[in-house]
């Protein structure tokens, strides 16, 4: 049986200060992975946002969801500082993530 994955909420980036694209998931190592296998048409293919700069881990998905709401809500520069306020160099948390 597979372990349940983490449930998040993400933002990826093309890069620093670059394009990026906020997201919830209920396994957020899968999704990554399929973000940045290109598994999914559409915008982050299309602008290669693949870098995972910063995510919240939750207990229950409609906890993230709402999070996810909350911050698509707010101005481009509130998420930039969201996550330089982390990780001011953009850094890809993605190999960072245990599987």
């Amino acid at each position: 049986m597979r372990e349940r994955g983490i449930i998040a909420v993400y933002i990826l980036a093309s890069r620093k200060g670059g394009t990026f694209y906020v997201g919830v998931t209920s396994d957020l190592q899968l999704r990554i992975y399929r973000h940045r296998e290109e598994h999914f048409e559409g915008f982050t293919k299309r602008y290669g946002v693949k870098r995972l700069v910063w995510f919240q881990p939750f207990e229950l998905v409609t906890s993230a969801t709402r999070r996810e709401h909350t911050i698509k809500g707010y101005p481009r520069q509130w998420k930039i500082n969201l996550i330089e306020a982390e990780k001011p160099d953009w850094i890809d948390l993605y190999p960072m993530l245990d599987r």
